[in-house]
């Protein structure tokens, strides 16, 4: 490819300043590893004589067959494996409706090596400690394993692709996380793609077909603002995975597409630039709120969309019912079964109102979808050719995109002169709305004062999921304070240095993966270390796993962070009346 488009000129050096990545011999070394390891045995593959679910997957479409799909992974091996047998027999015996699938909730510490992982912090997931853990679990019933977070694009890839293998699973993931998600106090990010690159080579080498699983919602589709953008990144993937390494990818979306026309118009894209059967269509779970009955009507809304779909053109993936629960807690085994009979009887009466459906607002945007996507994938991978990146080499692309990132690519070298017009990403337009909801419930005197002594607010994100973080920056953008970005996947220390530069006088913090009260403990102890005394506000799941009550199961930890003196918050109006209390009772509170 020849460079024929503005833009910055990439310095290959800067990129790779350690020099050149051998990713080819990575992959090389795991096709190797797989004379030793290749995938076991089923229960699944057993029931329907099958060799991989892939093969499953596209007998299913062949059929016409909707497919369905439930999470699962409590922090107890054995909860996990009674709840693995449990859905599945319950809901088999309400009328053959139990899941084809089950994505398995890893926690995220099982990305570092066995050898290493018990000195890590720990979130809520389950933990499998060896391949025996593994198999024990995908055993209990006849539903295809689907082990995705965690295992590619993480340190243990190798280690934890092996046991994944050798438990009868035969999609793997999450490839997406490997481009955004960073484990805590872990920064070697050379030996991370080089994990991922011959996990794929251990894939490459199985004697069945194996689909890599790529939640693009966990990678770029929820970072960039352009759905073009996020089909050209995913175009970009597909090339390294299938063209470069020879592996089917799966390509699975849904947590941030609310809008119902461009989620249907984003599978219709993503199905011509990407053939391969997908793996599933993820809950739009930022749907959710506190109030369960409404809920189910969230439920209903998306999934209802991923019906008609796969109804009128199946592309494999199947429909993921998502408690109405799971904004508040991890659900129990009971409100996995309702979502899942709820999505059911949904599919069952849906057939008789497909005459209805016009999808036409949605097919009028794949062109201009495929249009931008295509544009940027070019523009981008010229600019890779010129920087002198070795274009066969799977690990010096992966590695080229996940340190340049999602916002300057979008920035570089989605195209501007496109005819095609930009369509925003469905969470830009849902985080939007959301924030004119919650700031109309603010009371104007509290809007007033925090516009007037501008207080300085670091806001930083625990994990990879941003969504709270961004909504809060919107929010106080609305009312003309100007928010200092703390990060995402951001460290204790690190975030306390950011709060220090910029002389802050709170600091917002948005959780997920079950560290609340453990985080918050290391920030105030990196606060008092900068001379630093500033409110810290906690939003998101408060959550943690805490070893002196002996159980598996999270605890609430809402208590706990207020004896430590930071403030919970339940939504962010609730930040925002609070922080504008401090100001009035500050006398120094003045805007500068």
């Amino acid at each position: 490819m020849s460079r024929d488009i503005s833009g910055p000129v990439l310095d290959r050096e800067q990129i790779f300043p350690e020099g050149a990545i051998d990713g080819l011999g990575a992959f090389n070394a795991g096709i190797k590893l797989a004379g030793d390891v290749q995938v076991g045995r089923s229960a699944f593959l057993e029931k329907h004589g099958l060799p991989s679910e892939l093969a499953f997957k596209r007998r299913e479409m062949a059929a016409g067959r909707l497919m369905f799909h439930a999470q699962i992974g409590y922090r107890s091996l054995e909860a996990s494996k009674r709840a693995w047998a449990e859905i599945h027999d319950r809901l088999d015996a309400r009328g053959g409706w139990a899941p084809d699938r089950y994505g398995i909730c890893l926690d995220w510490s099982m990305g570092y090596a066995r050898r290493d992982r018990a000195r890590r912090r720990k979130g809520t997931g389950l933990i499998l400690d060896k391949p025996e853990d593994f198999m024990a679990l995908t055993a209990m019933a006849p539903v295809a394993p689907h082990f995705g977070d965690f295992v590619l694009g993480m340190p243990a890839a190798v280690e934890n692709t092996s046991a994944a293998l050798l438990a009868g699973a035969t999609t793997i993931g999450n490839l997406s996380q490997y481009f955004t998600f960073r484990l805590p106090d872990w920064h070697d990010d050379v030996g991370t793609t080089l994990a991922t690159v011959e996990a794929l080579g251990l894939l490459k080498g199985q004697s069945v077909e194996i689909l890599v699983h790529s939640n693009l919602d966990d990678g770029y589709a929820a970072w960039v603002e352009d759905m073009g953008t996020a089909l050209g990144c995913a175009m970009i993937e597909r090339w390294i995975v299938e063209d470069l390494m020879g592996l089917p990818l799966g390509q699975c979306f849904g947590h941030t597409f609310t809008d119902p026309v461009k989620r249907l118009a984003f599978k219709m894209a993503l199905a011509r630039a990407n053939p391969t059967p997908g793996t599933m269509l993820y809950g739009n779970t930022t749907l959710y709120r506190a109030d369960i009955a409404e809920n189910y009507a969230a439920l209903c809304s998306y999934i209802m969309i991923d019906m008609i779909g796969q109804l009128t053109a199946p592309t494999g993936h199947a429909v993921t019912p998502i408690p109405v629960t799971e904004a508040q807690r991890i659900p129990d085994v009971g409100e996995i079964v309702d979502a899942h009979m709820a999505a059911h009887r949904l599919a069952e009466r849906l057939p008789l109102a497909m005459p209805l459906i016009d999808d036409q607002a949605a097919a009028a945007l794949v062109e201009p979808l495929e249009a931008r996507a295509r544009s940027f994938m070019a523009r981008a991978l010229s600019a890779f050719t010129d920087a002198g990146i070795n274009m066969e080499d799977p690990a010096e692309l992966l590695l080229a995109m996940r340190r340049i990132g999602p916002g300057r690519l979008e920035a570089w070298y989605a195209d501007p002169a496109t005819e095609a017009p930009k369509i925003a990403s469905a969470f830009v337009d849902e985080i939007e709305e959301l924030a004119d909801e919650e700031l109309a419930q603010v009371p104007p005197a509290d809007r007033q004062t925090l516009t007037e002594t501008a207080p300085v607010v670091v806001i930083g994100a625990t994990d990879v999921h941003f969504y709270g973080k961004r909504l809060i920056e919107t929010m106080l953008r609305r009312i003309a304070v100007e928010p200092v970005d703390g990060g995402v996947s951001v460290e204790p220390a690190k975030l306390a240095e950011a709060c220090a530069a910029a002389g802050a006088q709170a600091v917002c913090i948005s959780t997920y993966n079950g560290v609340a009260l453990s985080f918050v403990q290391n920030l105030k102890g990196e606060l008092a270390r900068r001379g630093l005394a500033i409110p810290i506000y906690v939003g998101g799941r408060l959550n943690e796993v805490l070893e002196d009550t002996g159980s598996d199961l999270p605890s609430d930890v809402a208590q706990e962070l207020r004896q430590l003196g930071a403030q919970p918050c339940s939504t962010v109006r609730d930040f925002l009346s609070d922080l504008a209390a401090r100001r009035r009772e500050s006398p120094a509170a003045s805007r500068e």
